[in-house]
């Protein structure tokens, strides 16, 4: 009998990498030279930190003193006033869910979390639809920063219509995935969120500010405050611009030499993905009018990390090869996905739902798909009118 060799699971994990990191390095050193790569990494990396990183952080800051203002003032209460009578028609959501949607727009992903863990918000939802606040937030977050930045790059039109999209994707992504939910787990279609019998108190989840101090000093200490949480932003992205925009526009763009020779400077490249896009051009032409198959990279990143994704948006400007109708697209699948590979499963096992991240994961997939397709159809439109 022949016996079976165990490998341990770090050896043969290790092995993988390995062998990945060989594969990646060898090709781009084969094709650049081992020189120029690592000067191109350590150059983009450097100038997305000071162009890109910077800039967004200055949005992060500015946006989160502008949020914070808007909570402290109670503008966020009467946002969320208006918009609770659209949230069952269209997301099948409690009214009280709008509030989630305006602290992730001027937020993050993870704002909705907090907000489902909290009893008082929680006691509003059955159980599918407390676990379908995970596609529902993600769909907004992040969104006042990207459509600052969008807008602060010129492309006002675009980042307005993109909007549009990232409110259809969200509404797709969410429906989904309360019926992918209910289709393996129907009993939680009555199954309240949280044990019965506890008490609802709205008031005290949207209650007033009560605050003794003037107006100046609540102004002040708001903007000072989100301004902090802004800054604590801007950090968290820097990670994901550097290293996957780095590694997204390495695989984008070709040499940058005036003969087409590797120079080793920033933002050169292997130009893979344009080439896969490029076999089946058609196809992102019908659904979200691209025009140049570098442009598929905005997508491909903003599965990961959106902030990365608008680290993009400056050199497709500088090479020429974006318009409004890329912005509108850009905004919605940024706003839409926002990241949602790196945040469905932390968010889901918080909620104590890890299980069912695959399915969250495709909902929000055909989600953003879906954003980007109706934000360039409405572009078509609105330039025809």
């Amino acid at each position: 009998m022949k016996k079976h060799i165990h490998i341990p699971r770090f050896i043969w994990e290790a092995l993988i990498l390995i062998a990945l990191l060989v594969i990646v390095f060898g090709l781009l050193g084969t094709r650049m030279g081992a020189g120029n790569m690592m000067n191109t990494i350590t150059h983009t990396a450097h100038d997305l930190l000071l162009n890109t990183v910077f800039f967004l952080m200055g949005i992060t800051v500015l946006s989160g003193a502008f949020g914070k203002l808007l909570v402290e003032f109670g503008v966020v209460r009467i946002i969320e006033k208006i918009l609770r009578p659209l949230m069952k028609p269209l997301f099948g959501l409690p009214g009280v869910a709008a509030l989630g949607a305006v602290l992730t727009f001027l937020s993050d992903n993870p704002a909705i979390i907090s907000l489902a863990k909290d009893k008082q918000f929680a006691s509003y939802f059955k159980k599918y639809q407390l676990i379908s606040l995970t596609n529902f937030g993600t769909a907004f977050g992040m969104g006042l920063v990207v459509i600052a930045f969008m807008i602060g790059q010129g492309f006002s039109t675009g980042a307005f219509v993109g909007i549009a999209g990232a409110v259809v994707g969200g509404l797709i992504s969410t429906r989904l995935m309360q019926f992918f939910v209910l289709k393996s787990h129907p009993e939680y279609k009555l199954a309240p969120a949280i044990e019965e019998g506890y008490k609802t108190n709205e008031s005290a989840l949207l209650k007033d500010n009560e605050s003794k101090d003037s107006v100046f000093i609540r102004a002040l200490n708001a903007i000072l405050d989100g301004g902090k949480v802004g800054v604590e932003l801007g950090l968290a992205i820097i990670p994901g611009v550097l290293i996957i925009s780095t590694a997204v526009m390495m695989m984008t763009f070709g040499p940058a030499g005036e003969e087409g020779q590797y120079i080793g400077a920033a933002y050169e490249g292997v130009p893979l993905l344009p080439y896969l896009a490029d076999k089946i051009d058609w196809f992102f032409k019908a659904l979200f009018g691209f025009d140049s198959p570098e442009l598929v990279a905005f997508p491909i990143t903003a599965l990961g990390a959106v902030g990365a994704a608008l680290g993009l948006v400056p050199r497709f400007i500088e090479v020429g090869i974006i318009d409004n109708n890329a912005i509108a697209v850009f905004t919605a699948m940024g706003m839409c996905w926002s990241g949602y590979l790196s945040t469905h499963t932390a968010m889901l096992d918080s909620l104590g739902y890890r299980k069912l991240t695959g399915k969250a994961i495709a909902a929000h997939t055909i989600g953003g798909l879906c954003a980007g397709v109706f934000a360039h159809w409405l572009y078509v439109l609105v330039s025809v009118l």
